[in-house]
């Protein structure tokens, strides 16, 4: 089975990725590592790849895609695999689309902005050994400080100002994908839970469905 994974940032994908791993026995493409493994790898997409970003320039469409499909002709993949964070606009789905890539089912994890940013907003890493707390669900004994005796901080990533521009931009370029793969019979929605089993059971269903 073929499938693509879509949801906003801090939605909880990789989670579900990881739990359909382990279901299908299939491998989680994400973007990121293909494009690190390319470049370890020297292939021709990998070359491509190293020179737009040496230059300080935004990966192509095309040069992204070549990499996913030299990684989706590996071995692994043949019995399908899990897209995770791509496509993430509406021309790099047709791109695929175009490229022969055939994708069984898009599971889309809908979680409201405010619960993203109260779940992202409340993350806290230790500066010292990198273990991660939240003010709400997973509390450090002691106030800012790691059970290693580190100062907890928040990264700049989970800030509420950069969480919700991270939401602004994919309500704009990737929600249109929703919409996309509805046309086609592909889409399911998984609501996510507040418990993470309870979100991945119903993950699995969908994969039924």
């Amino acid at each position: 089975m073929n499938l693509i994974l879509l949801g906003a940032p801090g939605a909880g994908k990789g989670t579900q990725a990881e739990v359909i791993c382990e279901h299908l026995h299939i491998p989680a493409v994400s973007t990121g590592n293909m494009i690190r493994e390319a470049l370890k790898n020297g292939t021709e997409m990998g070359l491509r790849a190293k020179s737009f970003m040496e230059e300080g320039k935004l990966v192509p469409d095309e040069v992204v895609i070549g990499i996913i499909k030299e990684r989706l002709q590996q071995d692994d993949c043949k019995n399908g695999f899990i897209l995770d964070g791509f496509p993430r606009t509406i021309p790099q789905a047709e791109a695929l689309d175009n490229m022969g890539i055939v994708i069984d089912k898009v599971i889309d994890i809908e979680v409201p902005d405010e619960k993203i940013v109260e779940r992202m907003s409340g993350r806290r890493v230790c500066e010292a050994c990198g273990a991660s707390y939240h003010l709400l669900y997973k509390k450090p004994e002691k106030e800012g400080v790691c059970k290693c005796g580190g100062t907890l901080v928040q990264r700049k990533d989970d800030h509420p100002d950069t969480v919700k521009e991270r939401l602004k931009v994919y309500h704009e370029q990737t929600e249109p994908l929703k919409a996309y793969y509805e046309k086609q019979g592909k889409l399911s929605i998984v609501t996510g839970q507040e418990d993470v089993a309870d979100t991945s059971r119903l993950t699995l269903e969908a994969l039924k469905a």
